[in-house]
């Protein structure tokens, strides 16, 4: 029982991760050894890297004549030779060096099968996310996380119909480098199962409720350091029955959004290091397949409620450094 409950909140931890499994064993199962890149999208490629800034070289194989499957960072599909995936993301190190910089071009969109495409942990500090890459319809992963885009996030991403996974996490600094004015693109992810606006500065969205709790598919979403606070007249929706795992921690609220207790199936709730005044909500009675509470560093007071007694799969509850 005690390796259970350790284990459970470390499973839903990871669970973005858990999500990128299947392209993970795509690249590891299926090597590219028998199959030849197609010449067009060979040359996409190139064009690709040549608005790019890469200062450690990380794309010295991508030459000029080379088969393309066999490139870093490329994954072909076993049997049709399409490029399947981009996993570009920079090595998770202190070296800036090791980043990429510069343009994305638009020659991605010759990529007629391509899936999957990371970015992430680049520096591409000067620009806004391009607009055309909400025209790569035949996207499931989409990881632009902490690569330092500026400005507006494209609300065409938002055609993106086949979308699974979608992490757009700003940086870590202090401040906001791109913002939301509006979700309302977001409701025609109708397939999107993890999406992380964390860092993103949500101040002006006020349709975040409306718009992500009724998403069909959702089961992770994740909006931390994103500005949101008290909404003045709180509003009531239907929301998805799927969503497992919420993350608002480090944010404005000072009461629960009451919103949330419509989601009963969520497995894991985050709202540590906000504002949270006054007595913890009974309304936490109500989630009843809660394993997850994390309700630290806020200003909440009284004693424990008794409809938390009443959470027989609760795992992990930290109250730490409130009143």
């Amino acid at each position: 029982m005690a390796i259970a409950t350790m284990i459970t909140p470390l499973l839903i931890s990871f669970f973005p991760f858990l999500l990128l499994i299947p392209a993970i064993c795509f690249t590891i199962c299926h090597a590219n050894s028998n199959v030849l890149c197609i010449q067009s999208e060979r040359e996409a490629l190139l064009k690709f890297k040549n608005h790019l800034i890469d200062p450690s070289n990380r794309l010295s194989s991508w030459v000029e004549g080379g088969d393309c499957c066999k490139w870093i960072g490329v994954d072909c599909h076993n049997s049709t030779g399409h490029v399947h995936q981009l996993h570009l993301a920079a090595p998770l190190s202190p070296y800036e060096r090791s980043k990429l910089r510069g343009k994305i071009n638009h020659s991605l969109l010759e990529l007629k099968h391509l899936s999957s495409l990371d970015l992430s942990y680049n520096n591409f500090s000067s620009i806004q996310i391009p607009k055309f890459l909400g025209m790569l319809g035949t996207l499931t992963h989409l990881n632009l996380s902490q690569a330092q885009f500026q400005g507006e996030i494209p609300h065409n991403l938002g055609n993106l119909s086949k979308l699974q996974y979608l992490d757009l996490r700003g940086g870590i600094m202090p401040g906001w480098d791109t913002k939301v004015t509006s979700l309302q693109w977001v409701s025609g992810l109708s397939s999107l199962q993890y999406l992380d606006l964390s860092y993103v500065d949500l101040r002006k969205a006020n349709d975040w409720v409306q718009v992500t709790f009724k998403l069909p598919s959702l089961l992770d979403l994740h909006l931390s350091y994103c500005g949101l606070e008290d909404d003045p007249s709180p509003i009531s929706v239907n929301s998805t029955k799927s969503l497992v795992v919420l993350d608002l921690s480090q944010n404005r609220f000072s009461s629960v959004p009451k919103s949330i207790f419509s989601l009963h199936g969520l497995v894991s709730i985050h709202l540590s290091g906000n504002s949270l005044e006054g007595p913890i909500p009974d309304y936490f009675g109500n989630t009843l397949f809660l394993e997850v509470l994390d309700l630290s560093w806020n200003h909440l007071n009284s004693s424990i409620p008794n409809s938390l007694y009443s959470l027989n799969r609760l795992q992990f509850l930290s109250l730490s450094s409130n009143q």
